[in-house]
């Protein structure tokens, strides 16, 4: 067995080897969180926990990768643990299990370029005179405001009156087609995977209840940068088990 003691100073080695219950990590940059994390994943494998009902919360798909690099060699066998970011996550649920809230396996992920070539097609359809009204990248922001911040569009679109002249009808009538045509082509953009894996989670009693009980432990990096969605998402995940380690900076938050 691992002696974590030797490789992780005192507070480190605490968090590391904590037993069971929900974990908050607070310390400040340079301190070792990520290193603790990592040291985290390795002991609660080496515990006989498998890996493949870990789940690995982080903010760029690179990290995840590297930590559990750096957890193999701590202690063999990572392969079968989920990690990612939670748009990669919450589209690996949707591809398993998207058919609930109507979409197919093989459904399309726009980029930036593809959101803003809907809505521009949408601003040319529906829109008498487009030079006078909000750029698509505006609109864009607007929708993205709304699913993060879990706003309805309409009161969106009123605290953006504050910054520049729009007609809200005018706006939200061309919100709503560019949401219909995603709808149409069976789409999503990264923002509609945070809600829409929320939603599975909320809406599907079969798939949460299992994806409860199969994840044993829920860990989370750079907590201080979840949003509202993304908090809801790993508290419902680990409401069965109630093993959940998040880690951040709270003077970052």
């Amino acid at each position: 067995m691992t002696d974590f003691s030797k490789l992780l100073n005192p507070e480190q080695c605490a968090a590391a080897t904590a037993g069971d219950g929900p974990l908050l990590v607070l310390a400040a940059a340079g301190t070792g969180k990520t290193r603790t994390l990592v040291h985290r994943v390795a002991y609660l494998v080496e515990q006989g926990v498998p890996p493949e009902r870990i789940l690995l919360l982080t903010f760029t798909n690179r990290a995840a990768r590297e930590m559990l690099e750096r957890a193999e060699k701590l202690v063999p066998g990572m392969g079968g643990v989920w990690s990612g970011t939670f748009h990669h996550v919450c589209a690996r649920f949707l591809r398993q299990y998207g058919s609930c809230l109507g979409y197919k396996p093989g459904f399309a992920i726009l980029d930036e370029d593809d959101q803003k070539k809907i809505m521009g097609q949408c601003i040319k359809e529906l829109v008498e005179h487009p030079k006078d009204f909000p750029k698509k990248e505006v609109l864009l922001k607007m929708i993205s405001d709304a699913a993060n911040r879990q706003r309805s569009l309409e009161k969106i679109v009123q605290s953006y009156q504050t910054k520049t002249a729009l007609d809200p009808a005018e706006v939200l009538k061309v919100c709503r087609a560019y949401e219909a045509k995603k709808h149409e082509l069976g789409a999503m953009d990264f923002d509609d995977l945070l809600v829409n894996g929320l939603r599975l989670l909320n809406e599907s009693d079969r798939v949460r209840e299992f994806l409860q009980e199969h994840f044993l432990h829920v860990l989370v990096d750079e907590y201080q940068d979840t949003n509202t969605l993304q908090a809801q998402f790993t508290d419902i995940l680990a409401a069965k088990h109630r093993n959940i380690m998040v880690v951040g900076d709270d003077f970052q938050c």
